[in-house]
């Protein structure tokens, strides 16, 4: 696949491949059959080198036909050219709205498949865009440093490889690759929170106050990340 005909796969390709320095691990990536982690699952593979990359996919089980949504992403997964995937039915139960209830059962099924294949790493698929949502929902929450300072790249086993790459670079990759990925309907539902700061607020921000927000709020995170790691050191050698 020509690097010339596919810039935008290109550079997530660059983003990953760092991580994969190791060719006798194993790393686990979690793939909802969305643009994100299909393009994170399209430059894993690519970049591999010979290191067991394991795709996780997760049927949450939570709107007619997630079922079939599962099978569709194994089937793309097979067509780039994965061999062993590993998928599962999670638990969903709703204590605390449905998206925190819905990554909690998530992350189980992450969990027992790091359990099973002792990996080295597990990615993600998150986005700077993701990056930026969460920051202003902290925002509006009134939240301090630990949570305005978002996700982090490295987060125990979890490695977050797009962090410093926009929703659309990954929709392109994917149209640059021939592969279609899975629009979630929770995406465009605007009961959620997040859907409603997606589609309502940051273009709003972007239009009244110029482009750039979502690359503002990334490296806001990222300060006040740098500041609260800072202070938790200073503050452990203190007392």
């Amino acid at each position: 696949m020509s690097t010339a005909s596919t810039p935008s796969l290109w550079e997530i390709r660059k983003a990953v491949k760092p991580w994969l320095s190791d060719s006798s691990q194993t790393i686990l990536f979690g793939c909802s059959g969305g643009a994100d982690s299909m393009a994170l699952a399209l430059a894993l593979y690519l970049e591999a080198n010979g290191t067991k990359i394991i795709p996780v996919v997760v049927d949450h089980g939570l709107q007619p036909g997630s079922a079939q949504v599962t099978t569709q992403t194994i089937s793309k997964l097979k067509d780039i050219g994965y061999t062993q995937i590993e998928s599962a039915v999670a638990q969903v139960k709703i204590t605390d709205g449905l998206e925190a209830s819905a990554r909690r059962a998530r992350y189980r099924v992450f969990q027992q498949a790091i359990e099973t294949f002792s990996p080295v790493a597990f990615m993600l698929g998150h986005t700077k865009n993701d990056q930026a949502e969460g920051v202003l929902l902290g925002l509006a929450r009134g939240s301090g440093t630990k949570s305005l300072s978002g996700m982090q790249e490295v987060s125990g086993i979890f490695i977050r490889p797009l962090l410093g790459i926009d929703r659309t670079t990954t929709e392109i990759a994917c149209s640059e690759a021939g592969i279609e990925f899975w629009n979630d309907p929770h995406n465009s539902n605007h009961d959620f929170t997040r859907v409603r700061v997606r589609e309502n607020i940051l273009p709003l921000l972007e239009n009244e106050i110029g482009p750039g927000i979502a690359d503002a709020l990334a490296r806001s995170a990222r300060i006040l990340r740098e500041d609260a790691t800072a202070l938790d050191e200073w503050a452990e050698k203190v007392f």
